[in-house]
């Protein structure tokens, strides 16, 4: 099944389109967001087009193929406005034969591990850096952001089909990829 994940949309209704748009072209199933969904957060300039309500509007629209985790910019008063449940801290996914841990980072990242089993991945955003990297034992991956990539990367996303990942630009531009 292939699974689009994405994180750091922080209210861009500008990003939240040409991520929608991606999501049709890709032809995945579900949407796997990593949290920080329509505040942009303190820390961070405003992003292009900082609209909540049309980013509300345009993912209720797809919420029976939206599955969450909560960022640390979403709140209670989010979960009222958005027809998906978005407050989980993390979720469990099976893929390649391997446990994946997935949440938005701000509790659980490389610093401070989640219960993983060795081979496991610990899947997450909130840094806005793409990533993948080989733990001895664990694979750490991170998507980077959908309307504020960091350290020069693209705005972006990564589409999983089946074991293999893709990291793509939001025009569909593979420019890394990771088999599990």
């Amino acid at each position: 099944m292939k699974l689009m994940i994405a994180s750091d949309i922080h209210g861009s209704a500008y990003y939240c389109e040409r991520m929608l748009e991606a999501y049709r072209r890709e032809g995945a199933k579900k949407l796997l967001l990593l949290g920080d969904i329509l505040y942009h957060g303190p820390r961070n300039d405003l992003p292009r087009d900082y609209a909540p309500k049309r980013v509300i509007a345009m993912l209720n629209e797809v919420r029976r193929e939206v599955l969450c985790v909560r960022g640390n910019c979403d709140t209670e008063v989010d979960q009222m406005v958005l027809a998906f449940p978005v407050l989980a801290d993390y979720c469990i996914l099976l893929a390649g034969g391997r446990t994946v841990y997935a949440t938005h980072g701000h509790v659980y990242n490389e610093g401070k591990l989640p219960p993983l089993s060795r081979g496991d991945v610990l899947l997450h955003g909130h840094t806005h850096v793409p990533a993948c990297v080989e733990h001895e034992e664990y694979v750490y991956i991170n998507p980077g952001s959908v309307s504020i990539p960091k350290e020069d990367s693209p705005n972006g996303y990564i589409l999983m089909n089946g074991d293999t990942l893709e990291w793509k630009t939001l025009d569909g531009e593979v420019y890394k990829s990771y088999t599990l």
